[in-house]
């Protein structure tokens, strides 16, 4: 493994469907969100609060990376996606460095 350092970014959402009328619809509407996330921006996605309620969504989102720059553009454009949403209002967006 070379000495070359590397970054680790944790991205927290909290989102609201209000659309939802049962956690299949919530589900659904997230698939969407998280496989976009997943597939342009090369992250992992995991939902991590709220599995039992309709209407609300807590996600994770890790981004590793050697240039925090970029890491940090990720983020943002993650953050705009959430935001720009269809159905789906952005309640939270927290970000740390591991």
């Amino acid at each position: 493994m070379s000495e070359k350092g590397f970054f680790i970014k944790l991205i927290e959402i909290e989102l609201m469907i209000p659309c939802a009328r049962s956690l299949k619809e919530k589900r659904s509407k997230l698939q969407g969100l998280k496989e976009h996330i997943r597939q342009k921006h090369n992250a992992s996605v995991a939902e991590i609060g709220y599995q039992d309620k309709w209407q609300r969504a807590a996600l994770a989102v890790c981004l590793v990376g050697t240039d925090k720059r970029q890491l940090m553009s990720v983020g943002d454009r993650i953050h705009t996606l959430c935001e720009q949403g269809r159905d789906i209002e952005l309640l939270d967006f927290s970000h740390h460095w591991l």
